[in-house]
């Protein structure tokens, strides 16, 4: 009887140290430089936020807002996963009200992972609409092109890998001349990206994990990139750089081992146009 009362007390106290941390929120700063050293360079400041999975995540609005507190950046990239039940759309108000108050000078851009398009059409609608209504450029398989310090960036959002979506082909139909930046959810579309340039890549979609450990085998069936345990941070394919957010919120139940939530500032250095 002992025994039994003593496995549950240790159970029920790794239960929530794993709840705990998914309280425990990283905020990491990725730097990334130009290619070219002779060229002279400005940077393009990013705020990355992923996997937010409203149904199971332990920051609040209110927590987020104070975190990004004096916080300024050109854009922000929402890379997928809000949510998978239609009532949770609400949810998502104020968190975009939060996104909003930054007042990202290019704006905020996002695109749809594989638990966003478990909503059927008309609620994925309304979830497209919510974005839409409080300033966020929905891409699928779609760019937008902006002019930041005089340079033109494509913003590329590639839809998601994970569930047959991505069209690469199409994504890049209405790319101009200059830098190219990716969003999208499932980061393993790079595979398939040999034929299309692009400088940086951010996806997120493995949760680092989630639970890992010591490392996350239930991810081997999600692809090749996990496979080979790349399930999170900075990397390189073909010479160029992408990075994979661990997300703010948890899928199927609100624990995290091995893995924490992340917010994300990018600083990528683009080439100016000669003068």
């Amino acid at each position: 009887m002992i025994y039994t009362i003593l496995s549950i007390v240790i159970i029920g106290f790794l239960i929530y140290k794993a709840y705990k941390n998914t309280q425990d929120i990283k905020i990491n700063n990725i730097k990334i430089a130009s290619k070219s050293v002779t060229s002279s360079t400005e940077s393009l400041s990013i705020l990355h936020l992923s996997d937010l999975h409203l149904e199971n995540i332990s920051l609040k609005p209110e927590q987020l807002a104070k975190k990004l507190e004096n916080k300024s950046v050109d854009l922000i990239a929402l890379t997928g996963d809000f949510l998978d039940r239609k009532r949770s759309i609400p949810k998502l108000i104020p968190y975009l009200k939060v996104l909003n108050d930054i007042q990202p000078k290019y704006g905020i851009y996002a695109v749809l992972g594989n638990h966003d398009y478990v909503l059927k059409e008309n609620d994925l609608n309304t979830l497209k609409n919510v974005l839409t209504q409080y300033n966020c450029t929905v891409l699928q398989n779609s760019s937008e092109t902006i002019t930041a310090n005089g340079q033109t960036i494509n913003i590329i959002g590639i839809d998601d890998y994970s569930t047959n979506r991505s069209d690469v082909s199409m994504s890049f139909q209405q790319v101009k001349q200059g830098t190219n930046i990716i969003l999208t959810h499932d980061p393993t579309v790079v595979l398939d990206m040999a034929e299309y340039k692009f400088d940086y890549l951010m996806a997120g979609h493995f949760h680092g994990g989630q639970i890992c450990y010591p490392k996350a085998y239930h991810l081997a069936k999600m692809g090749k990139l996990a496979q080979k345990n790349i399930i999170k941070g900075l990397h390189m394919h073909n010479s160029a750089p992408f990075y994979i957010s661990e997300g703010l919120g948890q899928t199927g139940v609100n624990i995290r081992v091995g893995s924490r939530p992340e917010i994300t500032f990018h600083d990528l250095s683009i080439q100016t146009k000669a003068s």
